[in-house]
C-alpha cells in the first residue's frame, strides 16, 4: 500500500511545478470568463501570471514577504479572506442557503426547512449592486434599516448559461417583484399593499408631531436586494391560467393535484373537541388551526389529511372554504374592479412571453401596467382612453422578459401571484433542491430536529 501511495505521489508531482499550475488557473479562469461573458476580465490574466510566475507584486498585503512562517493571526486572516472569497463566488455563481419562513409551502416545505438553492440550475445572475457587505440581503446584522449594499456602481440584468429552463411545477426562489418599494417598519408586506390596505395619504402623510412617517421610512430596493420568496412555478411564459374552484388550470388541462397541497377546510365535530396530539401526528401545525367553538375548525387540510380526519368518530361534517364567483376582492391581482377575481376563482389570464406583442385597452391594461412601466423601465401614460408609451400613442406592447406564475402549495395561506401578479425573469434566484436541516419551533433542542426530512433533494 505504501508503494502505490508513494508512486501515486511521484506521479502527481508534476502538479508543483510552478508553470503546470498557472496553465490550470488560468484555463479555469478563461473558461469562467467566457461563461460570464465580459472579455474585459481577462485584463485579470495578467495578475494570475504573476501570482505564479513572475510574483512581482506582493498581493497578499496583509501578509509579511520573504517569511516562511507567518504570524498566527496572519495565518487566521489568511484564511478568513479566503473563506469570505471562495464562498461568496459560490454563494453568487452556484449555490446559496435559504429558510423557508412562512407557510405558504406548507406541506411540501415547512416553516423551519433549511434549504440549498442551486443558481446554477437556471443560469445565476450577475449582481445588480455588487459593492455589498458579505453574506447579508439588504440590511446589516444587528441592524434593522442600515442598507448592506452602496449603489454607486450598478449592473444590468445579465444571467449566464444555466443547467435548463423553468419547468412547469418547480420550486422556484425568486426576489419579491412588489418588494421594489417598501416602509422599513412594515417590510414583509410591499408598500403598495399598504396602499391598497389604507390608502396613499395615511401611508405617506408624516405625524404631525413626530415628523416621522406611520409605517416608517420609505426605501426603494434594487432586483437583487428584494427579498427572497419561494412559490411553485404553475405557469410558465405563453401559458393561460385559469382557477375554478380553487383548482388551477394550464392551458385548459388541469393542474397535477399533489400530494402535499392544502386547502382550507371547515370541520365540525359532535361538541367535542378534536384531539391535539391526533393534528400533531397529522403534522398540522398548532399556529394554522383556528377554533370557532368546541366544535367548529377552519384548518389547511392535504388531500391524506382530509381522508384521516373524515374518518374520526366526533368528525360530523367537513366543508371546502371556498371564495366564490365573482366577488371582487381589492387585495387580488390586477386590482381593478373590472376583474371580480379571487384566490379560488381567477383568470383566464395569459402569461406573457418575450417577443410577443398582446392588445392594450384600457380594460386590459392594469394587468400589463406594472410590467411595462416598472419591470420594463417605459414612461407609460393614459389620456382619457388614449395610451401613450415613451410619449407614443399606442394600442399594442411586445415584452422584452419572459414572465412567470408563482403560487403556494398552501393554497389559501399563501400570498402569492393572485396578490401581486407576474414574477420577471430578472427577479428568478434560483431552483430549491436539498433540505440539509428542518427545526420544528414549537418543540425545543434536539425533540425540534426533523430527522425524517434532512438531508433530502426536493422533487417537483
Amino acid at each position: 500500500m505504501k508503494n502505490i501511495l508513494a508512486l501515486i505521489k511521484e506521479k502527481l508531482s508534476f502538479l508543483r511545478n510552478k508553470y503546470v499550475k498557472f496553465g490550470i488557473a488560468i484555463a479555469v479562469y478563461i473558461l469562467w470568463v467566457i461563461w460570464v461573458g465580459n472579455f474585459w476580465l481577462l485584463f485579470g490574466c495578467p495578475i494570475i501570471f504573476d501570482l505564479h510566475i513572475t510574483k512581482k507584486v506582493h498581493w497578499a498585503f496583509w501578509k509579511k514577504k520573504n517569511v516562511k512562517k507567518q504570524p498566527k493571526l496572519i495565518e487566521w486572516i489568511d484564511a478568513l479572506i479566503f473563506a469570505v472569497v471562495a464562498a461568496t463566488f459560490i454563494r453568487m455563481f452556484f449555490i446559496e442557503a435559504f429558510t423557508i419562513p412562512t407557510s405558504s409551502m406548507e406541506k411540501t416545505l415547512l416553516i423551519g426547512d433549511y434549504l440549498f438553492v442551486s443558481k446554477a440550475s437556471y443560469g445565476p445572475k450577475i449582481p445588480n449592486t455588487p459593492l455589498s457587505f458579505p453574506f447579508a440581503h439588504h440590511t446589516l446584522p444587528l441592524t434593522q434599516s442600515t442598507k448592506s449594499y452602496l449603489e454607486w456602481i450598478k449592473w444590468p440584468y445579465k444571467r449566464l448559461a444555466g443547467l435548463s429552463e423553468i419547468k412547469n411545477d418547480d420550486i422556484v426562489v425568486f426576489n419579491f417583484p412588489e418588494g421594489d418599494t417598501v416602509c422599513q417598519k412594515k417590510q414583509e408586506v410591499s408598500y403598495y399593499q399598504l396602499v391598497r390596505a389604507y390608502g396613499r395619504q395615511a401611508v405617506t402623510t408624516p405625524n404631525p408631531y413626530t415628523g416621522e412617517l406611520p409605517f416608517g421610512e420609505i426605501v426603494v430596493r434594487p432586483v437583487d436586494k428584494r427579498e427572497n420568496y419561494i412559490k411553485r412555478c404553475v405557469a410558465i411564459p405563453g401559458d393561460s391560467l385559469k382557477i375554478i374552484h380553487g383548482q388551477v388550470y394550464i392551458n385548459g388541462k388541469r393542474q397535477e393535484i399533489f400530494d402535499k397541497m392544502q386547502f382550507n377546510y371547515y370541520v365540525e365535530t359532535d361538541g367535542s373537541q378534536i384531539n391535539p396530539k391526533m393534528l400533531e401526528k397529522l403534522d398540522i401545525s398548532r399556529d394554522d388551526v383556528m377554533s370557532f367553538s368546541n366544535y367548529k375548525y377552519s384548518m389547511p387540510l392535504t388531500y391524506s389529511n382530509l381522508k384521516t380526519i373524515k374518518s374520526f368518530s366526533n368528525v360530523k361534517r367537513i366543508t371546502r372554504a371556498e371564495n366564490p364567483t365573482g366577488n371582487y376582492d381589492n387585495d387580488i391581482f390586477p386590482h381593478s374592479p373590472v376583474y371580480h377575481w379571487n384566490v379560488d376563482n381567477f383568470g383566464p389570464l395569459w402569461i406573457p412571453k418575450k417577443g410577443a406583442t398582446a392588445k392594450l385597452t384600457i380594460e386590459n391594461l392594469p394587468i400589463y401596467e406594472r410590467i411595462i412601466d416598472q419591470y420594463e423601465g417605459n414612461d407609460l401614460k393614459i389620456e382619457g382612453n388614449k395610451i401613450f408609451i415613451n410619449g407614443k400613442e399606442t394600442d399594442s406592447y411586445t415584452f422584452k422578459l419572459d414572465y412567470y406564475w408563482m403560487m403556494g402549495d398552501n393554497r389559501h395561506m399563501s400570498a402569492d401571484s393572485r396578490f401581486w401578479g407576474f414574477v420577471p425573469e430578472d427577479h428568478i434566484v434560483g431552483k430549491a433542491v436539498f433540505i440539509w436541516l428542518s427545526l420544528d419551533k414549537n418543540k425545543s433542542f434536539f425533540s425540534s430536529i426533523r430527522w425524517s426530512r434532512m438531508f433530502r433533494f426536493i422533487h417537483r
